[in-house]
């Protein structure tokens, strides 16, 4: 930000530049109210009538005043002087006359002083324009300063109440607040805060919101910044920008340095073959120096965030750097619970509304998910007209999240309904009649999203943290009952079973060469994961004989045989419940729990196993 005496010089530019204006536009108006401007010809009539007083000769123009003022109230001509030797003229009419000596130093000083102060200051506005930005030539003059937002006290207004669903993530960081609140107190027996905490955990969860938490609670100057904006074109550019980043945290201490995506400036450096020093790995050096440099009892705390732990330095992570990692994962039902009250204030919700089903139906999503879902669902009150949200509106918003948008203008034929009707009558009748099996919430045929002509929805009754072989099989069973159904109906398989078949090939395929749960093959892992501890996909590493992966493809194609037995077995012995339950689907095209009986969870869901 510009010094007031600085802004002050610069407003005068704008001062002098109006005066200017002023001046220009007053001449010229004077000059066009008071002045007319006549032709020679016409001047010539005038003295033969004699209504010229007086008059002042130039080099190139004549300039009088009449003797008496004209219509328009003007008692001054110009004309543009053609007759050199004008003396007798005048003489014979008896007009007084001089001559006048011109004098064009000062328009022939401004016409070269006038562009130059003109395209200075707009040189100055454009340079003060950009300075201010920090981009073009004012970020080049900047280049090694930090990018970091910095947020005092009261512009922090998140607290830990704005947070919910990672208790224990919210546990750990309170030691950070009471130090920074008293670290006297909290060093009396010798402890010491650890210089950095990591955050860690999947996109979405809140490690951003926690950190601005631990500044709100704390009630210090908060330095944000990311970790791609320490990266430049120009070598050495980072490395000074964290000198300066941590320059002015010891100016405002106590403070927090937060620092997000931090993989994208603390990645490994063995990860680099080709060696050497380029500019992120003078970046991270600098970081790791400055880490061993400040006193942790000097005020400041530094906070990273990052879904991608594993590819971080080792330098970085050791003891005395980031020494403390703060798990913040996907939220329980609870802690759905806890989120789904947090955001569900900012709207006017119906008393329909049950927060518990909500949190039951949105397993796997993490906290920005809920926050879109809750917005998802007002918006879609809106669009209808009504007065609040309701429980439909949050159902709805949950498939258009899942499923996708109704696809409404897609016309099926009557033929393609019957069998999609039928394929998701399968899915849910085998799964009512399994157990272990989540129970159907909600069947539709209404075609969603790029693909799905159809779904079926399954709300779980309980978190599930373990999945045995009966579960598993369950699954694929479930995801085979669509095409078990057309099977059994019309005697001939389509292709909308496509997505099914991929994810209980997935299913069967883990079971075999990651679970260890196929009795040939033996209590060993064949596949390195896939994905990190977050979810993430990584590099698959396929260390296995040929042999060995064809007893792979073979196992998992007789579990997936198997499964598609089993759910033709079940749909056979209900085929009039299918049928009907088929009839009824075509006729509402979207069926609840309440509406079709077999569909709800019974007793006979235990039968079939």
């Amino acid at each position: 930000m510009a010094s007031p005496n600085k802004q002050t010089q610069f407003n005068i530019w704008y001062v002098l530049a109006a005066m200017l204006l002023i001046f220009i536009f007053q001449g010229w108006w004077v000059t066009y109210n008071t002045v007319e401007q006549v032709p020679y010809s016409q001047f010539e009539q005038l003295l033969r009538q004699g209504k010229v007083a007086e008059i002042w000769v130039r080099d190139n123009t004549i300039e009088g005043t009449f003797k008496e003022p004209t219509k328009q109230g003007r008692d001054r001509f110009v004309t543009v002087r053609v007759d050199k030797d004008i003396s007798g003229l005048l003489d014979k009419y008896g007009v007084t006359y001089r001559g006048v000596v011109t004098n064009t130093f000062v328009s022939d000083l401004l016409s070269w002083i006038l562009p130059l102060v003109f395209f200075f200051a707009l040189w100055m506005f454009v340079f003060r324009r950009i300075a201010k930005n920090q981009g073009g030539l004012g970020g080049f003059m900047t280049v090694g300063k930090s990018k970091a937002k910095v947020y005092v006290e009261t512009d922090i207004k998140v607290t830990f109440a704005d947070v919910a669903g990672v208790d224990e993530a919210k546990q750990e960081l309170q030691e950070v607040v009471a130090f920074l609140k008293n670290p006297q107190e909290y060093g009396r027996l010798g402890a010491h805060i650890p210089k950095g905490t990591l955050l860690v955990g999947p996109p979405g969860t809140g490690k951003t919101l926690l950190a601005r938490a631990v500044a709100g609670e704390a009630g210090v100057a908060f330095f944000s910044i990311s970790g791609s904006e320490f990266v430049e074109m120009f070598v050495g550019v980072g490395a000074a920008r964290v000198r300066d980043l941590f320059e002015q945290a010891r100016k405002k201490a106590p403070a927090i340095i937060f620092i997000d995506e931090l993989d994208a400036l603390g990645r490994s450096r063995i990860a680099n073959p080709m060696g050497g020093s380029d500019e992120k790995e003078q970046t991270l050096n600098q970081l790791l120096s400055e880490l061993d440099g400040f006193d942790p009892s000097s005020g400041i705390i530094l906070l990273a965030a990052t879904n991608r732990p594993e590819i971080l330095d080792p330098a970085l992570t050791r003891a005395g750097r980031f020494d403390r990692q703060v798990l913040v994962d996907r939220p329980e039902r609870i802690g759905r619970r806890q989120i789904l009250d947090v955001h569900i204030r900012k709207i006017k919700k119906d008393d329909d509304v049950d927060l518990d089903q909500v949190a039951q139906l949105t397993v796997g999503f993490s906290g920005a998910d809920l926050a879109g879902l809750i917005n998802e669902a007002a918006l879609l009150a809106t669009r209808r007209g009504g007065t609040s949200v309701t429980m439909d509106d949050f159902t709805n918003a949950i498939e258009r999240v899942v499923a996708g948008i109704e696809k409404k203008s897609r016309v099926l034929s009557h033929d393609e309904r019957t069998r999609i009707a039928h394929h998701e009558m399968g899915h849910a009748l085998v799964a009512a009649n399994l157990k272990g099996v989540d129970p159907v919430h909600k069947i539709s045929i209404i075609p969603r999203g790029v693909g799905a002509l159809g779904y079926t929805m399954q709300r779980p009754t309980e978190e599930r943290f373990l999945m045995t072989v009966t579960d598993l099989e369950a699954r694929m069973a479930v995801l085979m009952g669509g095409r078990a159904a057309e099977k059994i109906i019309f005697s001939e398989i389509s292709t909308g079973a496509s997505d099914d078949l991929q994810r209980a090939t997935e299913i069967a395929r883990e079971m075999v060469a990651r679970y260890g749960m196929d009795e040939t093959l033996g209590n060993r892992v064949y596949l390195a994961p896939r994905e990190n501890q977050f979810g993430q996909p990584m590099v698959e590493h396929r260390e296995i004989a040929e042999q060995t992966s064809r007893e792979i493809d073979i196992a998992v194609r007789e579990r997936v045989e198997d499964a598609f037995r089993h759910a033709v077995e079940i749909l056979t012995a209900h085929r009039a419940d299918l049928e009907t339950g088929a009839e009824l689907l075509l006729a509402k095209e979207t069926l609840t729990d309440a509406d079709f009986p077999p569909i709800r969870p019974a007793d006979k869901r235990a039968a079939a196993n």
